[in-house]
């Protein structure tokens, strides 16, 4: 039987391999905003944009706060459990995919939220295809997370 947390813990981690793979696939858009004429397609990105910043400083807090189970008991898989291997790995990749959305994401969203017409660098559409890039993997990270999952649960 799945315990309320491991049920909690994989739709989590589900919900969010659904709104960054719908990121990922709004990005398809980015070629048509790009053809734009003038400034429109970097307008059209930065008004578009999310804010993986604050989107994963809560994230972190969600992950990292202590928990405690019913009766004060200890809430994580201890070594022997089957499956633990696979939940740690998930939780590795986890982080690895707040690291690259606060080193890789943010300062490319940040750069690009200060452009203007004016200011905007020669390779602006190079660094949106850059993050949109690294968005990509990211996705494939977070999907490797919940596969892991929901292999430990099985």
């Amino acid at each position: 039987m799945l315990s309320a947390l491991e049920v909690f813990t994989t739709v989590v981690v589900g919900v969010m391999v659904g709104v960054e793979f719908s990121v990922a696939f709004v990005i398809i858009i980015n070629p048509i905003l790009n053809g734009l004429p003038g400034d429109s397609g970097r307008l059209g990105r930065a008004h578009g944009g999310p804010d993986a910043r604050r989107r994963d400083a809560g994230l972190v807090h969600h992950c990292t706060r202590p928990r405690r189970g019913p009766g004060h008991r200890r809430t994580a898989p201890a070594r022997h459990q089957h499956g633990t291997g696979l939940v740690v790995t998930a939780g590795a990749l986890l982080i690895l995919s707040m690291i690259m959305s606060l080193l890789l994401l943010v300062p490319i969203n940040n750069r690009g939220k200060t452009w203007t017409t004016e200011n905007r660098p020669e390779d602006w559409k190079e660094q949106m295809n850059r993050w949109d890039r690294f968005h990509y993997v990211r996705v494939a990270v977070i999907i490797a997370a919940l596969a892991l999952l929901v292999a430990a649960l099985a």
